[in-house]
């Protein structure tokens, strides 16, 4: 025997809007449960859990091994640049002591890859001969980007080269670390601008002859 099961159409629209929802009006519990939430599964402090931050590598964390960073000094250490990820690594032996933020060279001003050492150091009073700004006689700012070799001076202005504190020279035609303004992104003339949060501390456990390797 069959059995005929009768709903009003009422009864119908009430048991549709109850097991699918309405469209229209998004539940906005379910809203938040649906939005991806970032979980950082690793231990606090490790520098897995300082890589699986959100963010990295495009962000401004420094990340230093205290233990292997006191050990390091001019005679143990090596620096290793990262292009892509626009990060630079100082070393001990095969040990990582800092990670830290740098920006390189725009597309334009390109910075050279391969295998470097430090030709020259310069804590401060160091300045660019190619790369400033340039002011007219009255003092008035009349190239922000100037390029000393094609860019003119007017009558009774001057050429002033980027400040390049911290300098650390790795080629002889100009390109070297120094402290700088690190936007997340490449944006130098080839030189590699180094975090001010860890230039310091690369500078002072580095020396003349300090290999430093730039890779992309």
């Amino acid at each position: 025997m069959k059995l005929l099961l009768s709903f009003s159409p009422s009864i119908i629209a009430a048991a549709l809007l109850t097991s699918c929802g309405n469209p229209g009006t998004p539940n906005p519990n379910q809203t938040a449960a649906l939005k991806a939430v970032h979980v950082n599964p690793h231990q606090p402090g490790t520098y897995a859990h300082f890589r699986a931050q959100k963010g990295y590598p495009r962000n401004y964390g420094v990340w230093k091994n205290e233990a292997v960073l006191a050990r390091t000094n001019s005679s143990n250490s090596s620096i290793r640049i990262d292009l892509s990820d626009q990060r630079g690594y100082l070393m001990n032996g095969t040990e990582l002591a800092m990670d830290y933020p740098i920006s390189s060279g725009r597309s334009k001003y390109p910075t050279p890859t391969g295998n470097f050492r430090i030709l020259e150091k310069i804590r401060s009073d160091k300045r660019s001969s190619t790369y400033g700004k340039i002011y007219d006689a009255e003092g008035t700012l009349v190239n922000g980007d100037a390029d000393s070799r094609k860019d003119p001076v007017p009558e009774g202005g001057k050429y002033v080269g980027a400040s390049m504190p911290y300098w650390m020279r790795i080629t002889w035609d100009g390109v070297g670390m120094h402290r700088g303004r690190v936007p997340r992104y490449p944006a130098s003339h080839g030189c590699i601008r180094t975090y001010s949060k860890a230039v310091s501390t690369v500078f002072a456990k580095t020396r003349i002859g300090t290999r430093v390797s730039v890779v992309r």
